[in-house]
C-alpha cells in the first residue's frame, strides 16, 4: 500500500469534510457523500454516524474502493473497516477536538457504538507507473 504524502494528510487532515464516492461492483462510482474526517498520526479515518446500515457505508461493501475530494486532494482510496477498540478511543478523542464548535449531541453522534463500528480507514491507492 502507499502512503499519504505529508500536503496530503495536512490538506485532508484540515478540511472540515470530504466527499466519498465508493467503486461499485460494476467499476463506477457512486454518488459522493459529504462526511467528516480525521486524521490520527499518518493516518486519515471516516465514520458513518448512522452506523452500518447507512446507504453510503454500505455502497463500501461491494469493492471496498473509493474516491475523495477535499482541500485540493482528488484521490482513489482503499477503505479499510477498523475494528480495533484502542484505534476507535483516540479517534472518539480526535472527533471531539476537531468539532469541538459545534453542539455536544452533534459531535457525540459518531461516537456512538453504531458509529464506531462504520469506521473506515482510508488508504490511498498507489499511483499507475
Amino acid at each position: 500500500m502507499s502512503a499519504w504524502t505529508q500536503e496530503e494528510l495536512e490538506a485532508i487532515g484540515a478540511a472540515e469534510e470530504l466527499d466519498i464516492a465508493s467503486l461499485q461492483s460494476d467499476g463506477s462510482l457512486s454518488r459522493s457523500t459529504t462526511i467528516w474526517v480525521v486524521r490520527l498520526g499518518d493516518d486519515l479515518y471516516v465514520r458513518s454516524y448512522l452506523g452500518r446500515g447507512s446507504h453510503w457505508f454500505r455502497r463500501t461493501q461491494a469493492r471496498h474502493e473509493g474516491h475523495i475530494q477535499t482541500g485540493g486532494v482528488d484521490k482513489d482510496v482503499i477503505l479499510i473497516e477498523v475494528d480495533d477498540p484502542a484505534i476507535n478511543d483516540q479517534l472518539d478523542s480526535v472527533y471531539r477536538d476537531k468539532y469541538r464548535r459545534y453542539s455536544k449531541p452533534v459531535v457525540d453522534s459518531v461516537m456512538t457504538p453504531e458509529a464506531r463500528s462504520a469506521t473506515i480507514q482510508l488508504v490511498p491507492q498507489a499511483e499507475a507507473a
